[in-house]
């Protein structure tokens, strides 16, 4: 404690001798807002702000939110990469040029105001000469060495992963072998294509590339929490929303959407009071595992014949990347859905091979060339044409008219 004093004060001492040189203070003058959860700074973030967070183990999803935000410097009270396991998120910030500062002084919450527009230099936040909070700076060196000690220590995690899916198979094991607890939901879906958004991972391109197949099978859309302002952003309305209703919006809820609240295996529903005070009503659908894991069981138990999905874990990585151990239930929800399961982007690569733009261009061109060669040849053509001559000939001779 004693050296961070001295330290503030040499910095303090450097910033008026700048200042009595005429030198400008160095570092990155912006509004400071903060949040303990970065899902909800997310949605009060503006473009150049300094974010502060409080996320161990950043993950990749907050990660885009936050570089979609377009923020100019990221401080995080907790590490960002612990070593549990090896987390993708720093490395998005740092690959995108956004300083990273971990183990910044948990008082930054209660030193700054919300929007108040401070100085940060190096690992170090200043409000004018005082120094208000410091912590580490992260670069693509740290970050990797960091990466490194993580991916040692994957087989501990996979181990604990296991652990964890064998938990869940015996609390659920109804529920993933006979479908025991699905709630009746008015939404048809017995033969139909379901479309599953999670505002997960790449789901602006993915909903983008599936706007074809979207405009030609009519899939029954099931957003998950703030995948239903996802979908209202890319013009479509939501059928179903699911999830603890946390961070969707009031716009979205009163979209005409069906309600499904995922709740505690013991009957809790957080989500259910804030439906309940907006006049909403919603179908409650208890289960250990995560909402996305909900939606395609739902799906299933509805009938669905394909479910495409946008944004969710596909992989071993991103299920680690989270670092819950609910995400075991995903591995085992896939297994339950099996083959009616695909990822967006492979459908988008499908549909896309069925009938190539310059392939459509083509049959019009020589549609063209047909009426054109067929009304060269015959006689009602020749007629025809040379009413459209005269026609023109009648319409130039007007325009020319309006300029002499």
């Amino acid at each position: 404690m004693r050296s961070m004093k001295v330290s503030d004060a040499l910095s303090a001492t450097v910033l008026r001798l700048r200042r009595s040189r005429g030198d400008a203070p160095a570092g990155l003058v912006a509004p400071v807002r903060s949040d303990r959860r970065t899902k909800n700074l997310t949605k009060r973030l503006h473009p150049g702000d300094i974010a502060v967070i409080d996320h161990v183990d950043l993950d990749r999803v907050s990660a885009e939110a936050l570089v979609g935000c377009g923020v100019s410097a990221v401080l995080n009270v907790a590490r960002s990469i612990s070593g549990r396991y090896p987390n993708q998120g720093p490395e998005m910030i740092v690959a995108a040029g956004i300083p990273l500062v971990d183990d910044v002084d948990p008082e930054v919450f209660t030193r700054v105001r919300d929007g108040e527009r401070l100085r940060l230099d190096g690992a170090v936040l200043y409000r004018g000469d005082e120094v208000v909070a410091r912590g580490t700076l992260q670069d693509p060196g740290t970050v990797e060495a960091a990466m490194a000690e993580a991916r040692a220590g994957l087989a501990t995690q996979l181990e604990a992963f296991a652990a964890n899916t064998m938990a869940y198979l015996q609390h659920e094991r109804d529920l993933l072998l006979d479908g025991v607890g699905i709630p009746a939901i008015t939404t048809s879906m017995e033969g139909r294509h379901a479309l599953i958004v999670v505002r997960g991972y790449h789901y602006r391109e993915d909903i983008a590339a599936l706007r074809p197949y979207i405009r030609e099978f009519r899939p029954v859309i099931i957003a998950v929490d703030g995948g239903a302002d996802a979908v209202m952003e890319a013009g479509y309305r939501p059928d179903i929303i699911v999830g603890d209703f946390d961070s969707v919006s009031d716009r979205a809820l009163g979209s005409g959407a069906e309600l499904v609240v995922h709740a505690y295996r013991d009957g809790r529903a957080p989500g259910l009071s804030r439906l309940t005070d907006l006049g909403h009503t919603a179908v409650v659908f208890p289960a250990t595992g995560t909402s996305e894991d909900v939606a395609m069981m739902l799906a299933d138990g509805a009938g669905a014949a394909l479910i495409v999905a946008v944004g969710t874990h596909a992989t071993l990585e991103e299920f680690l990347d989270k670092g819950r151990s609910g995400m075991a239930s995903t591995f085992l929800t896939r297994l339950r859905v099996g083959g009616k399961l695909v990822d967006a982007k492979g459908v988008s690569r499908l549909y896309r091979s069925r009938i190539s733009p310059w392939a459509l261009l083509g049959l019009v061109a020589a549609c063209l060339l047909t009426i054109v060669v067929a009304a060269y040849s015959s006689p009602a053509g020749q007629v025809y044409l040379t009413f459209l001559a005269a026609r023109w000939d009648a319409f130039s001779y007007w325009m020319a008219g309006l300029f002499t």
